[in-house]
Parts: C-alpha cells; sequence; structure tokens
C-alpha cells in the first residue's frame, strides 16, 4: 500500500509537512531551503526541497506551496534520480487544450487557488520509489509594495517535521540605504533565537534562520518541532529631499519617489455604508466598530458625512460637516444605531454621494475629495444591470473625486467593484470575514488617510526612453511609494527628469538627473544580486499595470491590453493569469500538471451569468464521442438510494443518495467486482472495504492507498479518484460551497461496455441526439433519445464541479429523470 505524505512550503507563505497513514517519516525532508534576495525592492525568491523515501517500496509527495499573491511564479522543476522534470509556461488557452486532452486520459491538475488575504496555493504530486529522492525547485519574484511606510516579509513557518538541513536566508541590498531592519516571530524561544542571525551594513543585509534539530525540538525528549508561527522581516529605506531615486542596470532604470514630511490636504471623505439584510450580525457590528475608530482618527481640517443605504439610501447630513469634536461627536451617536435590513441599491447610494460633493460650500480650496464604499453584495434594489451603474458611476464622477470599493466577504462581485473604482482613481479591496475584519477596514483608511501629493506628473525625455510604465498619478499617500520604469538609449549618458505635483501649499517642481554610467557601476560585482533585476522589474510592473488596465477598458482596447501583456509574460516566463504553466512527470504517473495565476475576482461566486448558472448539476456528463455535455436531475426522494451505473463488463457500479435537506449527492458507494472492494465515500470521510476490513481516509489530507491494482487517491479537500487498470476511472470531487456536495464524473468512458445500464449509465450507451425539425429548430431545444425513450432537453449554463470553482459555467443540454 502506497502512503501519500504532503508537503507545504511558504516564503511570504508557509511551510508544512503532513504525513498521512502508517510509518512515520517514510519520506524524510532532509533539506529544505528559502532563499529571497530583494534587490531594490524587486524581490527573487527559491524554494528548493530534498526528500528521501527511507521506506522499502514507493511513496507519493505533493509539494505544496503558498506564494504571495503579487507574485509570479517563474520556474518550477523536480529532480529525481538525476532526470529533471521541467514546467513549460506557455499561452493559457493553448495550456488548457494540452491539459483537457491529458484529463480525457485520466490525469489530474495542479491548479493555483487563492488561499487566504495575501496568499495562494501552488501543489504538484510525484511518486518515489524506493530509496531514492527528489529534490524540488521553485522561483517566483515579486516588487515589494511599501504601506504604511515600511516593507515586509512575512514567512509561516510550520515543517510538522525536524528537518536536518533547515535554512532560511533573507538578503536585501538597497543603494539608498536602510534606514530601519527589524525582525519578529511568534514561535521564537531563547534556544531559536541562537540560530537567528542578522547583519546589516548601510546599504546591505542578511538575515540566516539556521536551527539545528535540537534547537528545533520542543523538548530533547520528544521528536516533536517548536516551528510552528509567523516570522516577519519590515524594512525601509533611507530617502533625501530630492526627486526620487533612480537606479539603472543593462539600460533599464526604475525611479522611486516617496516624499516624506509633507503637510497632508485636507480630505473631504464620504463613507457610503451598505445596511443590508445580508450586513446584520457580526459584520454590521465589526463596520461600526471600525467607523468608530476612523472618526477620531479624522484630523479637525477634514470634512465628512455619511451615507448609508439599502433599498433606501439616507443621508447622515444634507451636506459635509468639518471634523469638529462636536460633529464628531455626532456622528458616533450615529453609527451607534446603524442596523442592518433590505435590499442593496449601490447605484442611488453612491449618485448621492457624488452629488452631496458636488453641492458641497465652503470646503478647503486645497483639499482631496474621496467616496469610500463599503459592500457586501449585489446590487438588488434600484438599477441592478452593474455595467451601466458603473457608467452612471464615471459620468457623474467624470474624474473630480477618488472612488475607492471596499468588498466585505464572498458574496460580493469583486469583478464590479474593480473596475468602478479603477475607473474613478481609487482601488478595490476585499475585507476578509474574520475576527480582525474590523483592523482590515481601520488599515486600508490608514493608508489613505494622509494625502500629501496630488496630479503627479513624472517626466522623462521623450526621445530617450522607450517602454515607460505609468509615470501620472491622481494621489500620493504619506507610507507609500511611486514607481516608474522604462528602457533608455544606448546613447544616452545623463537621464533628466522632471516632477510635477501639487501639494497643500503650492504646485511643486523637482528635477532631477542621473549619470547613466555612475548609477551602473552601483549593481557591478554584486554576488548576491540576480541579474538583469530591473529589467525584469519593468516587465513585472509593465504587466501588471496592463492587466490592471485592461480591467476597466473597452472590450477591444481591453483585448490589445491583453495581447501586450501576454507577449511579455511569455518572453520573461512569468505565470500571470494570461499563461499557464504545464508540469510533466515521469513515464507511468498521471503526467500532467497545470499551474494557473488566480485573480482575487476568482475568489468568489461567480455571479453575471446567465440564470441557472450558479448552480451546480447533480450530474454531468460528457456523451461519447460527441463534444456535447448532459446536465442530469433526479428525483432520489423517494427512494434512499440511486441506482446511477453499473457495467458487468468493467465489473463496476455506482450507487448515490442525495441530501435530505438539498438536491444535490452527498454519498455515493463505489462497487467493484475484481477486486472485491467498495468504496463509500461521503462529504465526512472516504472508506474502504476489502476482505472484512475497513480503512478511512479522511478529506483533511492527501493520501493514496492501493488494493490488488485498485488505486484511490485522495486531493486534499478536492477530489476522491477510483482508477483500475483497463477500466473506467470514477472521480468524485468534493463541493464545499454554497453546501457540501459531491459530484461524480468518469474518464476513459470508452471502455464503458453496450451493456452499461442505470440512471447515468444509460447515457453512456444508449443516447443519441434527434434532428431538431422535429422541434420547430430552436437553437436551445434538442431531442435526445435515451433507451429507447424521446426526451426534450433544453440549453443551460450550469457549474461546473469537475474543476475548481473559478472557472465559467459549462453550456449543457439538461434533462430530469426519474429513477
Amino acid at each position: 500500500m502506497e502512503e501519500r505524505t504532503l508537503l507545504t512550503l511558504v516564503f511570504s507563505s508557509l511551510v508544512i509537512l503532513t504525513e498521512t497513514i502508517a510509518q512515520k517519516h517514510a519520506i524524510e525532508i532532509y533539506s529544505l531551503h528559502v532563499d529571497c534576495k530583494v534587490t531594490s525592492r524587486f524581490a527573487h525568491t527559491v524554494i528548493t526541497s530534498k526528500i528521501a523515501n527511507r521506506a522499502s517500496e514507493s511513496r507519493e509527495a505533493t509539494f505544496e506551496v503558498e506564494l504571495p499573491k503579487t507574485a509570479f511564479i517563474t520556474n518550477f522543476s523536480m529532480s529525481i534520480d538525476g532526470k529533471i522534470y521541467p514546467g513549460i509556461i506557455k499561452e493559457k488557452a493553448s495550456a488548457q487544450k494540452e491539459y483537457d486532452t491529458a484529463i480525457s486520459r485520466g490525469q489530474s491538475a495542479g491548479l493555483v487557488k487563492i488561499t487566504g488575504r495575501k496568499l495562494e496555493q501552488f501543489h504538484v504530486s510525484v511518486s518515489i520509489a524506493a530509496t531514492s529522492k527528489v529534490t524540488f525547485e521553485l522561483m517566483y519574484e515579486e516588487l515589494l509594495k511599501r504601506q504604511l511606510g515600511k516593507f515586509e516579509l512575512l514567512i509561516k513557518v510550520r515543517p510538522k517535521q525536524l528537518v536536518k538541513h533547515f535554512q532560511i536566508d533573507v538578503h536585501i541590498f538597497e543603494p539608498q540605504g536602510i534606514r530601519f531592519l527589524e525582525t519578529d516571530s511568534t514561535f521564537m524561544t531563547n534556544e531559536l533565537t541562537e540560530a537567528l542571525t542578522k547583519v546589516q551594513n548601510e546599504t546591505k543585509a542578511h538575515i540566516l534562520f539556521k536551527p539545528t534539530v535540537e534547537q528545533q525540538k520542543i523538548n530533547p525528549e520528544v521528536d516533536e518541532t517548536l516551528l510552528n508561527g509567523d516570522f516577519v522581516v519590515r524594512y525601509d529605506v533611507k530617502r533625501v529631499a530630492t526627486a526620487g531615486d533612480i537606479q539603472i542596470v543593462n539600460g533599464y532604470f526604475v525611479h522611486y519617489f516617496a516624499p516624506h514630511e509633507m503637510p497632508a490636504f485636507p480630505k473631504n471623505v464620504i463613507f457610503v455604508i451598505d445596511r443590508s439584510g445580508s450586513m446584520a450580525g457580526k459584520k454590521i457590528e465589526q463596520t461600526r466598530a471600525a467607523l468608530l475608530k476612523i472618526l477620531q482618527d479624522l484630523h479637525p481640517e477634514d470634512h465628512f458625512s455619511f451615507i448609508i443605504f439599502n433599498s433606501k439610501v439616507v443621508e447622515w447630513k444634507s451636506s459635509l460637516l468639518q471634523a469638529t469634536a462636536e460633529n464628531v461627536a455626532s456622528a458616533t451617536g450615529f453609527m451607534r444605531t446603524l442596523s442592518a435590513s433590505g435590499g442593496t441599491d449601490i447605484n442611488r447610494a453612491l449618485l448621492t454621494a457624488v452629488s452631496l460633493l458636488d453641492k458641497a460650500e465652503k470646503l478647503p480650496e486645497r483639499s482631496v475629495s474621496m467616496i469610500i464604499l463599503l459592500t457586501d453584495g449585489q446590487p438588488t434594489s434600484g438599477e441592478s444591470n452593474v455595467e451601466v451603474i458603473q457608467e452612471n458611476i464615471q459620468n457623474a464622477i467624470n474624474g473630480k473625486y477618488a472612488l475607492f470599493c471596499l468588498g466585505f466577504g464572498f458574496d460580493v462581485s469583486y469583478k464590479f467593484l474593480e473596475k468602478m473604482a479603477l475607473s474613478n482613481g481609487g482601488i478595490a479591496r476585499r475585507i476578509y470575514e474574520n475576527s480582525d475584519a474590523a483592523l482590515q477596514l481601520q488599515g486600508f483608511y490608514q493608508e489613505v488617510a494622509t494625502p500629501t501629493l496630488m496630479k503627479i506628473e513624472m517626466q522623462y525625455p521623450e526621445n530617450a526612453v522607450e517602454g515607460l510604465t505609468k509615470n501620472n498619478f491622481k494621489l500620493f499617500f504619506e507610507g507609500s511609494e511611486l514607481i516608474v520604469s522604462g528602457k533608455i538609449s544606448n546613447e544616452l549618458d545623463l537621464l533628466p527628469v522632471e516632477i510635477k505635483a501639487q501639494s497643500h501649499a503650492s504646485d511643486l517642481t523637482l528635477k532631477e538627473e542621473a549619470n547613466v554610467k555612475e548609477k551602473e557601476q552601483v549593481f557591478q560585482n554584486r554576488s548576491y544580486i540576480f541579474g538583469n533585476f530591473i529589467e525584469r522589474l519593468w516587465a513585472y510592473l509593465t504587466i501588471q499595470q496592463l492587466l490592471e488596465k485592461s480591467i476597466s477598458a473597452q472590450e477591444e482596447d481591453q483585448k490589445a491590453l491583453e495581447a501586450q501583456a501576454l507577449e511579455l509574460s511569455l518572453q520573461y516566463s512569468f505565470v500571470t493569469p494570461l499563461t499557464s504553466m504545464v508540469v510533466t512527470k515521469p513515464t507511468g504517473q498521471q503526467q500532467m500538471e497545470l499551474v494557473n495565476k488566480p485573480t482575487e475576482a476568482d475568489n468568489e461566486k461567480p455571479s453575471s451569468f446567465p440564470v441557472g448558472a450558479n448552480e451546480y448539476p447533480q450530474l454531468l456528463l460528457q456523451l461519447p464521442k460527441q463534444n456535447e455535455f448532459i446536465c442530469l436531475n433526479t428525483d432520489g426522494k423517494a427512494r434512499p438510494s440511486v441506482h446511477l451505473l453499473s457495467d458487468v463488463e468493467q465489473g463496476l457500479t455506482v450507487m448515490g443518495k442525495l441530501g435530505d435537506k438539498r438536491n444535490h449527492f452527498v454519498q455515493f458507494e463505489i462497487l467493484y467486482v475484481n477486486p472485491p472492494v467498495r468504496i463509500h465515500v461521503s462529504t465526512e470521510e472516504i472508506l474502504l472495504s476489502h476482505n472484512n476490513e475497513s480503512s478511512r481516509l479522511p478529506w483533511t489530507e492527501s493520501a493514496t492507498s492501493s488494493i490488488h491494482g485498485l488505486r484511490v487517491s485522495v486531493e486534499k479537500e478536492r477530489s476522491v479518484t477510483a482508477s483500475l487498470s483497463d477500466t473506467v476511472t470514477v472521480k468524485i470531487s468534493f463541493v464545499k460551497f454554497p453546501d457540501d456536495f459531491l459530484g461524480l464524473y468518469f474518464l476513459n468512458t470508452d471502455r464503458f461496455s453496450d451493456k452499461v445500464s442505470g440512471v447515468l449509465g444509460q447515457f453512456y450507451s444508449k443516447a443519441q441526439f434527434e434532428n431538431n425539425s422535429k422541434i420547430n429548430q430552436r437553437a436551445d431545444e434538442r431531442l435526445l433519445s435515451v433507451s429507447g425513450s424521446e426526451h426534450r432537453v433544453t440549453r443551460q449554463y450550469k457549474k461546473d464541479y469537475r474543476l475548481e470553482s473559478t472557472s465559467d459555467p459549462v453550456p449543457c443540454w439538461s434533462i430530469h429523470v426519474t429513477p
């Protein structure tokens, strides 16, 4: 029987190893190294894990890495017995086509999915032969973003195993000089402190965490690890009162601009707060707590107001009020009465806020006006078409104010909020429904609470610079940083820069000249710098900005922007939302895994699809030799168990049970004749029965079990697959949203015999579409003949439980049958 060991690593990230089944640490991680080189804010991370199989038979391991959402994977490889299996980055549609071909042969997908507010997860699995070794190596890159005056690297450390060679290296090189550097940890003891070293000079720092096996132990008598918690590195750079800092390598430049100690603009801010029924309970309590704290943080020269809305829109006051102690106290009393009920009229609430700013009087002449929207759902009252709302708001704001959109939880359409914010000079942010939601809201407000510059233009000589990234910015907030990058011509000796902006006191013009040769010498002969980092930084930033710009662009412009981003993604080998990585594996294993890059908008329910597209079918199948999908629903209430499929020649029977309170399957029984095995799959666990013996496989971890050639593989909280040579492969997806249920499908369906039967089985042998002439040629209706009976089927869109929840609905022909 095979065992399965799950390895999870994270930088700004998480390091986890979970063993499953029997022999402890049969698969040993003998070396684990996270190496991060941060050169002028651009972080290049390499994670290397070396594993040995100490058992006398093969074991299967899954390598999982949680990496920052802002990072792009650039390379992955596995080295097994001296042979390297690389990941190849391709255009997404091409990679998906290749993967679709592979999945039809029963192979599996390794997808990247969002796991939290800062991280997303990469994983790939491979079988390791007895006494063999495997080396996993993953690389990713990201541009660190300055927030509230600091850059931060977060390392979550949880190996759950003592590791002989455990090491985390962080090398930082900042030519401007390191202003401060600190480390923090939730698990550090006196013994572990001895394993942490920090070496720093004016521009460089090296942080090394290298605990011995003895230092890792909870105590000398127990072989369990202390490493369980957060390890954080924070730093910032030195700045002088100039036009920022310019750095140049191999003809590419990056310009950082973050003026400090400048007076802040007074703010005119309107908080537009959703109090619809879905906000009831903890959400409205946390919103109230955050707003009460934000009120205390308003500056006396600020002006503010509140609009609260459900299906009705209520203005706290008919005009903006100055943030005097008296007015803040009045607003505090109003906020304490905030309660939730009713629908969601986002359109009228935002238009009311714009109107309030338009007619405002006696506001400071030089001030910044902004609207902050907080909502947890879709527009359900008034105007509900999101495209109409986006157009209405953009026309009303007309560039005068900044709109920030906060989406509370996962019922919101993040795409809708993101497009609306980006079209109006702001940003969107998701607020996670955790115990610290009030702190998340306060943290966002702190980021935008201190605008010190507006209408910033960073200008460079047109004839000497090309490929310039965004160089005009609506606002600059204290504690952040503006970044511009581009390519300079070979002939240029001096790169002149001019920055124009408006401050609270006056209009500013700052000028600077960078000596190209002098700047390039700064980075010569630095062993800890990775090659052409500014060129890669430029490509990273350009791709990010093209993708962001495409969100609010018209369809034709959107395609052009995405085409540019795709070309750069492929040229610089970045896994972005437009590319995928295809991972090949040794012969004889499931040979292909697909790595995609999700966006924040993928991390929620689909919403703007045809009616029914947010629903899952009970059963989904593809008709043999036809590119047509059937969505099958059956009434199973009359009987406790539904006979779904039997094939005597395959020696396979599948039964299913619908949930008592939901119209989906919650249990399946898979029965094999040879070997005589019963697999009971429920939303709680998987039970294997053979020769009067039973074993349990939980959903909470990945594992594999083999019984006389029948292989049962559990992919943690995703799916279970039963495969047997020359037999149809059975796969069951575990869907957790909105309610736990199971989705059944088959692979290698050409192996079914013509004797296959059952509610589902009959479609694999006795189903055929009839000529449409019998039903008035409607494109969305057809006649389907099944076992001699004709059924009228209709074209619908349903969610595909075979794939990640991020996928679009699948078109299928819907049919209802009675067992």
